[in-house]
């Protein structure tokens, strides 16, 4: 299975961390779902250009955090995560977004109501019902 993860070698954060962080955003997303057989060790390392090391450490930390599941002889697959915890990480990823929404706004000295209508004309023209819809 092809896993959309993106490495930059330029970034400060340490290659395990994004892929660790890009792997359980997609697993607790749901675009990765419960009983996914992912690639093995050897397979995603050369996907992803890294040591077979660096892969292993994203799989056993996810694993620690009850995300994945080793069968040995069999694979590595996506445990069952219960939906509160999927929508809990889903509204903390977009309460941080907005967090650094908020510091970029105040250092360019953007007064609240500004702010508040550049986030409504944001979802107007960025909103469909496919990602979301109405509430």
């Amino acid at each position: 299975m092809f896993v959309p993860i993106q490495v930059d070698e330029n970034s400060t954060e340490p290659m395990y961390a994004q892929i660790e962080n890009q792997l359980r955003a997609l697993i607790l997303s749901g675009r990765v779902e419960t009983g996914t057989l992912l690639p093995s060790i050897r397979e995603f390392a050369s996907q992803l250009q890294c040591s077979i090391i660096t892969v292993r450490r994203v799989y056993q930390d996810l694993e620690n955090e009850g995300l994945l599941r080793t069968k040995q002889g069999t694979g590595t697959f996506v445990a069952e995560v219960e939906q509160g915890e999927k929508d809990q990480y889903r509204e903390k990823a977009v309460e941080d977004a907005l967090r650094i929404a908020v510091q970029a706004a105040l250092q360019m000295k953007l007064r609240k109501q500004e702010f508040k209508e550049l986030v409504d004309r944001v979802i107007q023209e960025n909103w469909s019902d496919e990602g979301g819809g109405e509430r």
